[in-house]
Formats: structure tokens, sequence, C-alpha cells
């Protein structure tokens, strides 16, 4: 995390906050991001970074004008623990409802985990990129076990009566109940770990999927790619990477043609 300015709190810029446009932010955390979606006052919270990341989600909410107790809602695309590590603390702290894919519910509770193993890094551990990325997530909290205690499934189908009304699209493959979120009035398709433009452990830049470690099920990943190719977006914010602007039917372009370099 940057340091903040020694006569006052960290600027956006330095906590690594993104405008997209009126109401959409992408902060940059611990080599994953997240994005605050404000309404007035009101906002939507999209997956919430490390568990170490909790105090930078906070100073992110703070430097777009949001009080942690007006999140509406935390919406997960997932429960791995870089993307749900927040999540607890600010359910228990403030009220805020977790909200996530009825499949990704347990996962949530940590009923089951369901991520790379400690062998699967280990056996890689030989490549450079892959043990300075391991050394930073558990410095940022990777090892750390984050269950959110009441995880909640989505209340109805179609768009959410949240700030920025978006619109859960389950993409399966990375885990079973991961979900992408549109947000149809923006033009911003938050992809998660569905679709990427970057990871510390990739050689690839631009939209991409992750290395096949990462995948519960890369097969189903690749066939997800299609469900998002279908959307009408023009930006596009993962979980991992900068943001980009570009059409989710030429990110998923790229990201088809990646998976089939063999240098990956």
């Amino acid at each position: 995390m940057p340091h903040p300015r020694r006569n006052g709190p960290a600027t956006p810029r330095e906590l690594g906050v993104r405008r997209v446009d009126a109401h959409t932010y992408v902060v940059a955390g611990s080599d994953v991001n997240w994005v605050i979606v404000r309404d007035g006052n009101a906002a939507t919270l999209i997956d919430t970074g490390y568990p170490h990341d909790h105090d930078r989600v906070l100073a992110s909410l703070a430097a777009v004008g949001v009080a942690p107790e007006e999140v509406v809602a935390v919406l997960v695309t997932h429960a791995h623990v870089d993307h749900l590590g927040a999540a607890e603390r600010l359910r228990s702290r403030y009220g805020t409802p977790v909200l996530t894919h009825p499949e990704e519910v347990p996962h949530a509770r940590r009923d089951f985990l369901d991520q790379a193993t400690l062998g699967q890094i280990a056996a890689r551990a030989w490549r450079p990129a892959v043990l300075s990325w391991a050394v930073r997530a558990v410095r940022a909290g990777a090892t750390v076990d984050v269950p959110v205690a009441e995880p909640r499934p989505f209340p109805r189908s179609g768009r959410l009566d949240l700030p920025g009304g978006p619109l859960p699209v389950h993409t399966p493959g990375h885990t079973r109940g991961h979900c992408s979120y549109l947000l149809p009035d923006s033009g911003v398709l938050v992809s998660g770990d569905a679709l990427v433009t970057a990871h510390p452990t990739s050689r690839a830049r631009g939209p991409q999927l992750l290395p096949g470690m990462f995948h519960a099920d890369r097969d189903r990943a690749l066939r997800s790619l299609a469900v998002l190719e279908a959307l009408d977006s023009e930006w596009l914010l993962p979980g991992h990477g900068p943001a980009l602007r570009i059409s989710a039917r030429a990110a998923v372009a790229r990201a088809r043609a990646t998976s089939r370099s063999p240098r990956l």
C-alpha cells in the first residue's frame, strides 16, 4: 500500500483509485482490484481485496466520499481469499450484507475451500515471478482464514436494486459459483477472475485467463468466455490487471488467442 503523505491522508491516486465514470471507481490493492459504484452517498462494493487490504478498502471508500456504513452491499465475484478478505469485517462491524451467487455461498462460508493449494504453488516456486507473487500474497494475508458468517445469495434474478443496478452474470470455471457483474447504465463489465488483463505469474499482457493452476475447471472457464462475449460493455474492470476501455467481445477474442499461446 502506498504510504500516506506526511501532512495528510493519501490521495485517491496514491491509494490506486481510478475513476472510470461519474459513478464507478476501480481500486488497485495488493495485486488485486475491487470496485466502488456510487449513487449519491450510497455505494456498492464489488470484492474486498486480501485480508490485509481492509484499511485500504476503507481509505479508498473515504477517498471517493463514501462512509463504510453507506455501503449498501458487498458483491463477491468469488470467495478466494484475495477477493473476500475484508468482507466479514464489513459485515460484522457495519451490518453490510455480503451477496454472491448461490453456488458460491458455501464457499464464502468456508464449508469448503476451492483455490490453488500450497503444493501447486510450491511446485512452481522455481519460477521467480511465482515466488515473488507468493511472498507478497502471504504478506497480504493469503493464509488468513476469512469465512463470511452469513453470506447471502442474490435476493432476485436480473438486475439488483443496488447502486449501479448491477446485473450478476454467472461465469463458472474459476470457481463453480464465480459471478461477473455488468453495470448496464455505465457500460462497465466487472469480470473478477473470469477474465483478467494481467497477473504477476503470467507473461501475457492484455485480456486473458489466469494460469491454469488458479482455476477449479479451466475448460469451463474457457466456455464462460462465451457468456461474457455476448455482453454489451465498453469498459473491462478485471480482478487482476489494469482496467481497459475495450468491448467484451474484443476482450474475449484477445483472451482466446492468448489461451492458445504455447508460452503460457
